[in-house]
């Protein structure tokens, strides 16, 4: 049996090639749109992928299924209650995909979404029993799924709990690959591991060491502040309709007006010169498509500004994966007619206390409310350019976060809109904390 892991360090999601080199065929579950990696290692084990099999409908990321069946004739197989509008085999529990002497079998575990489903996968040359499970977004290192993303929070708990049970129904020695790692906004407390077994799970996951329904319940449908994936609605659509095909050229272009400029080199590049009207979300710095996904409009169109073509094409990579596909082309080394001025905390405490500045504080709400600078606004990053038009322009903007990263997001948002605005882009909050500064917590009445 071939087996391969595959990670998408940007998004934590997880894929898998599964074959077997006598009869020659292969497998690929929950593949990325970036289906390149797949082809290249089948073609190096001499297999040819036959089979796609999705765990589910994923609301993160769109799925490379659509181009597996269009190019190269794969089957499509998912449960039925995904109401699929794509060709497919319908997966129902305890339904086998068969690859040589390699055997997938469905373990329906409904709660991330109603159709989700678990494979159990043996190797018949080495005995009966299964080796591994592909939990999906059920079961995760050290965490469970979030239930609150296809149906109402507590109705897809009741489901988890159920499911996550069938699933230590397996023997301890089972492994476990998950559809994410940490990275995800799938789950909030799991492991970086790529993988586990079924027995460290049970004896450490601390969703499973939860006894009671409605324990799980009360615990796990109380996530209501967590993130949803940007381009949520618009990537479950694409995933559960028409298959989606190859993507359009991608080339060197022009910058042209009317097309949002994406700039992906890192914040003291852009900072350093950049194009008017750019916004700048750093390919070097985590989460650069999710970060993208949630500025940007689905459709708009985009030029990317890069340090070279290798990079453009790898954030390329990256924005298709959450379906912003109307990339026009990239440009590197374009006129840097603006600039920003980032800022150093001493040189903000100073500002500050002689309240010069305002400062917006970009980071989520649970991060703030754990300890912000007195005085400072809020507003996340992923909402500037929303409100960007509704900031005054008083004082020069400051903005901050945590490490400076989402801050260089925020200013040049602001920026693109004619604001004047520096980030601390070395550095953060923690950093101001370090140094002596004051900040204060948000506590609710009666805490």
């Amino acid at each position: 049996m071939i087996f391969r892991q595959f990670v998408d360090d940007d998004l934590g999601c997880a894929s898998y090639l599964i074959g077997d080199e006598n009869e020659g065929t292969a497998a690929v579950v929950d593949p990325a749109y970036a289906i390149e990696q797949y082809l290249h290692e089948a073609e190096r084990h001499g297999l040819t992928i036959t089979h796609v099999v999705e765990t589910h409908t994923h609301a993160d990321h769109l799925s490379g299924h659509g181009r597996l069946a269009l190019d190269h004739g794969c089957s499509v197989a998912i449960h039925p209650a995904a109401e699929a509008a794509f060709p497919h085999e319908p997966l129902g529990d305890g339904d086998e995909i068969v690859i040589g002497d390699v055997v997938l079998r469905a373990i329906h575990t409904p709660g991330h979404r109603p159709e989700h489903t678990a494979l159990s996968v043996t190797d018949r040359a080495r005995g009966d029993e299964p080796w591994l499970v592909l939990t999906g977004d059920s079961l995760f290192v050290g965490d469970a799924a979030r239930p609150d993303l296809a149906v109402e929070a507590r109705s897809g708990a009741e489901g988890l709990f159920h499911s996550l049970r069938r699933l230590t129904e397996l023997k301890d020695g089972v492994e476990v690959f998950p559809g994410h790692v940490a990275g995800s906004l799938c789950g909030a407390a799991m492991s970086s591991k790529a993988s586990s077994t079924i027995g460290f799970e049970r004896r450490y996951n601390h969703a499973l060491l939860i006894e009671t329904e409605e324990e799980f319940v009360d615990e796990s449908s109380a996530g209501g502040a967590q993130l949803r994936p940007p381009n949520m609605d618009r990537i479950v659509a694409m995933n559960r309709g028409a298959f989606v095909g190859a993507p359009a050229p991608f080339e060197e272009v022009a910058v042209e007006d009317g097309a949002m400029i994406l700039d992906v080199r890192n914040a003291d590049d852009f900072a350093a010169g950049h194009v008017h009207g750019a916004i700048n979300v750093s390919l070097d710095a985590s989460s650069f498509a999710t970060k993208s996904a949630f500025l940007l409009e689905p459709d708009e169109r985009v030029v990317l500004h890069a340090s070279s073509a290798e990079e453009a094409k790898q954030a390329a990579r990256g924005l298709r994966a959450v379906a912003i596909l109307s990339l026009t082309g990239y440009v590197v080394g374009p006129p840097a007619d603006e600039h920003l001025s980032p800022i150093e905390i001493d040189e903000l405490e100073r500002l500050l206390a002689a309240g010069e500045v305002d400062v917006i504080d970009v980071r989520e709400k649970d991060e703030r409310d754990r300890g912000y600078i007195a005085g400072t606004r809020h507003i996340p990053y992923r909402l500037m350019r929303m409100y960007s038009d509704k900031v005054e322009c008083g004082k020069p903007i400051v903005t901050i976060c945590e490490s400076g990263a989402r801050a260089a997001v925020a200013a040049s948002v602001l920026a693109a809109g004619g604001v004047e605005a520096r980030p601390v882009l070395h550095g953060g909050v923690h950093t101001w904390q370090e140094r002596g500064g004051h900040t204060v917590e948000f506590r609710r009445c009666g805490t």
